[in-house]
């Protein structure tokens, strides 16, 4: 009995090693290479597209088991960009984003999990001094080596959220009924990051 006790604790200690030897990587993103963009419903009739431009994150990449990663990404909200300034003064202001009172946006993860062939990302999304769990589909696209001999991974993911679910509650109605701007909003993330 105490034979197999010993053995067993020899393995648990060597199991513990092993995952020791291995720890996840940190990987920082690289914003230069990378977009955070959004698209909303306008008027029923078309689709407007917008993107952030400043944010900043860390990815720990566990590349042996995926589940094993994290992910932390806080962005600047008054960085909205939409193309048009006046849409964009509107999108900062309290009908939407309320930026001076909630200046960033953060994605915190609390676990990865794999599914069939894919994987999701869950974690909480504050936005609007809401916070709320949310999935994100995304795939890992592998690292590469840079010319300059750096490390760099990319991953894409996409979900959709209604807004309405972080208090943004704008909802100027058409005279011909339908809002002026949807609830969905959809959500891509083109993500590049360079090893720390």
């Amino acid at each position: 009995m105490k034979r197999v006790k010993l053995a067993s604790a020899v393995l648990l200690v060597g199991a513990f090693c092993v995952r020791s030897a291995f720890p996840a990587t940190s990987y920082e993103i690289d914003p230069n290479h990378s977009s955070i963009s959004f698209a909303v419903k306008h008027m029923l009739i078309n689709t407007v597209r917008g993107k952030f431009k400043e944010f900043a994150g860390q990815i720990q990449l566990e590349e042996d088991d995926l589940t094993k990663s994290s992910v932390d990404v806080t962005i600047q909200a008054e960085t909205i960009d939409t193309g048009f300034p006046r849409r964009d003064d509107d999108l900062r202001g309290p009908g939407f984003l309320e930026v001076t009172k909630f200046p960033k946006i953060t994605f915190v993860s609390s676990r990865v999990e794999k599914q069939s062939q894919n994987y999701v990302l869950v974690g909480i999304l504050t936005m609007h001094g809401v916070p709320k769990e949310v999935n994100i589909p995304f795939t890992y696209n592998g690292k590469m080596v840079d010319p300059a001999g750096r490390v760099r991974i990319g991953m894409e993911g996409s979900l959709a959220i209604n807004r309405r679910d972080w208090g943004i509650t704008y909802s100027k109605m058409l005279d011909s009924g339908g809002l002026v701007a949807a609830n969905e909003v959809q959500i891509q993330l083109d993500i590049e990051a360079k090893k720390r």
